[in-house]
Formats: structure tokens, sequence, C-alpha cells
């Protein structure tokens, strides 16, 4: 089953050229625009600290798409130590960098859609080859995240999520 057709949106009746497979989070849950003015804190496209203490990494959580060769993607937010992300940091652009163990960290990304939230759920992230964002690995437990990251979506999942995300605050 190809997943390069579009889909007819049950929220806004229109016909939508392609199914979107990734949807990212701009930021750690625990950000606030206030933030990007104090000297303690940043924020850019790969990672974020939070008053000099907090430390995070945009990755990915990858699920397969049942039946198709294609993957659905969550771009979040993991923290970590400051050892761990101080690691990181000093091997982002060292080729080779996959070769690490994976570094424990927190899901630090508020998912919409999911119940109990996906807040603070247990990772393993997983470094990949220089150019490529981390990989996040769920602790296997019933969450609903880490059941699909494991056992993997249909496509009517995929059009519900997007159909949620298109069209935020839409009753059904």
């Amino acid at each position: 089953m190809s997943i390069d057709s579009g889909f007819s949106c049950s929220c806004c009746g229109r016909d939508h050229d392609e199914l979107p497979l990734s949807y990212h989070m701009p930021a750690p849950a625990y950000w606030t625009p206030e933030m990007a003015d104090a000297s303690d804190s940043v924020l850019s496209s790969d990672q974020c600290v939070i008053e000099g203490e907090h430390f995070f990494v945009h990755s990915l959580i990858e699920i397969p798409i049942i039946d198709t060769a294609e993957t659905f993607t969550w771009g979040v937010w993991v923290s970590l130590s400051r050892d761990s992300f101080a690691r990181m940091s000093q091997l982002w652009e060292t080729p080779g960098r996959e070769s690490e163990p994976p570094y424990f960290g927190w899901l630090s990304s508020d998912l919409p859609t999911y119940e109990p939230t996906t807040l603070n759920l247990k990772t393993n992230l997983h470094t990949r080859p220089v150019g490529l964002r981390p990989a996040v690995e769920l602790e296997p437990t019933g969450h609903p995240l880490a059941v699909e990251q494991r056992t993997g979506i249909t496509r009517a999942r995929v059009q519900e999520l997007a159909e949620l995300l298109l069209h935020p605050g839409h009753q059904k």
C-alpha cells in the first residue's frame, strides 16, 4: 500500500494533496518565549538549554506504518543529563558518533492526542551519523505512544493524526 496519495479530510471536507508523515514540536514543553532573552537559556533547531541547568536535544520518534515501507515521525525533545548533553555536543560534528552507546533521557514533549501525557516517558537516545537527528527508543511500556512505536500504526491512524493536528479543536 502506498501512502503517497493524499486524503479526503473528514474535518474540513477538502481533499489534501499529501498525507503528512512528520510533525515536530518547536521546543521542549518547558520552554517559554521569555527565556529567549535570558543569557542562560538558548533554543536552536537541534539543542536547548534552560537556565543553564536543563539540557534537551531535538530527536525523532519513528513509527512504522503497517503494510507500507513508510515511517511516521514525531520530532520531539529529550532531556539529557549535563554529562550526556556535553558528550553528545562534543561529538555533534564527529564522524562515527553513531557508535556511541545510547543516552538515557526523558521525553520532554507533550504530544497531542495521547492520554496519558507523553511528558517524562523514559527513553534511550541513539546518536546517528552526522546530519541525522538522534533516534528515540521509548521504554517498552503500555503507554499508547510506546505501543505504537513497537507495533506500528495504520494509514487510517496517520490520517486521524493529520486531521487532529491540521484542525486542532475540531470535534468529529
